[in-house]
């Protein structure tokens, strides 16, 4: 059986707040809430915690001259995402920093721009760990991470996660398949897709989703019906200029984000088509923009703030229970088809 830590010798290490959390049986953020006064703690819990932090001669560090490394995990936690630009963003942080305040945790914002090493800016701080949204490590960054011991969640991967690296996603591929199957039941049998990348697994999921209600129906999406757009709402803009301006255009486009659809409405209007009479348009993620749109767009929405939050509460997990196995766990939640003005009968 593990030993029971002791307070410090004379002159030994001051102890910490995970050995407060050992000895009072609960985690390091408990611990934190109640030696700084929070009200959200069981008030037995609190006089357990107080009296082991008694027993164990622990001080509480002044503001400003945090120094040990447990001290500053207890009160942060990153987070690390490409851009803050874009709703994506900013719902993914709002659900992040709504978990991180429940638990009494402030949240720290690093960018991770290419070229740039910010992996090291964010193991120069101490916290609870990482969560890393829409960003793919390289193997380096990963063993950094290892080698510090910080633990990491994925949020929305772009790849599948090495093994031992939790993740939090969406149900992408049936996604996939809610598009396919409303824009099928509305009689559109020439439908295009416009899509990130083959790169990212997200963007996969998504068309191997779309394709499979195609393939049950006897149809599929032609090369010259199908483009590659990255983020960019002009890249899917002269995709859809393309796709849209032949004889035979298709009467549907799926685009798996709602930027690049977006883009087909800009086309859509430059080519002088109506939407939905001319051409149906179904986006994906739900964001802000998809109502605001002229019409307001048919999408199929993810939970983006809930994900974040998700990610935020299984890093606190992790970091108090790793996997023994190095199994990691994965979460993902449900996407669902909301229909608006974008999408109508397939024209005759």
């Amino acid at each position: 059986m593990p030993s029971t830590p002791r307070a410090p010798a004379e002159g030994g290490t001051r102890p910490t707040l995970a050995v407060v959390a050992q000895r009072a049986g609960t985690s390091v953020p408990t611990v934190s809430k109640a030696l700084r006064g929070g009200t959200d703690v069981a008030p037995a819990t609190r006089e357990r915690i107080l009296r082991v932090a008694a027993e164990l001669g622990y001080e509480q560090p002044v503001a400003g001259g945090l120094q040990g490394h447990d001290e500053q995990s207890a009160g942060l936690v990153d987070f690390v995402l490409a851009s803050v630009e874009g709703s994506w963003a900013n719902s993914a942080l709002g659900g992040v920093e709504a978990a991180a305040s429940a638990a009494d945790l402030d949240v720290v914002i690093t960018l991770a721009r290419e070229g740039t090493d910010w992996v090291d800016r964010v193991l120069r701080r101490a916290s609870c760990g990482a969560v890393l949204a829409v960003i793919a490590p390289t193997p380096e960054q990963w063993r950094r991470l290892a080698e510090a011991g910080r633990p990491v969640v994925l949020l929305d991967p772009m790849a599948s996660p090495p093994r031992g690296v939790a993740s939090v996603g969406a149900m992408n591929w049936q996604g996939g398949r809610s598009a396919a199957e409303h824009l099928i039941e509305l009689g559109h049998r020439r439908i295009a897709v416009i899509d990130v990348s083959d790169s990212y697994e997200y963007s996969r999921a998504r068309l191997d989703g779309f394709r499979s209600v195609l393939s049950a129906a006897g149809l599929d999406v032609a090369e010259a019906d199908r483009a590659h757009a990255g983020w960019k709402r002009v890249a899917a803009r002269e995709a859809a200029l393309r796709m849209l301006a032949r004889p035979d255009r298709p009467t549907a486009v799926f685009a798996c984000t709602e930027p690049l659809a977006l883009g087909v409405y800009e086309a859509a209007a430059e080519l002088g088509l109506s939407i939905p009479a001319d051409l149906s348009v179904v986006g994906f993620d739900d964001l802000p923009e998809a109502g605001w749109a002229s019409p307001p767009m048919t999408t199929v929405q993810q939970p983006v703030a809930e994900m974040g939050a998700a990610a935020l509460r299984m890093l606190l997990r992790i970091g108090e229970r790793p996997a023994a196995d190095g199994h990691a766990p994965r979460e993902e939640l449900a996407t669902r088809l909301i229909v608006r003005g974008s999408t109508g009968p397939a024209p005759a």
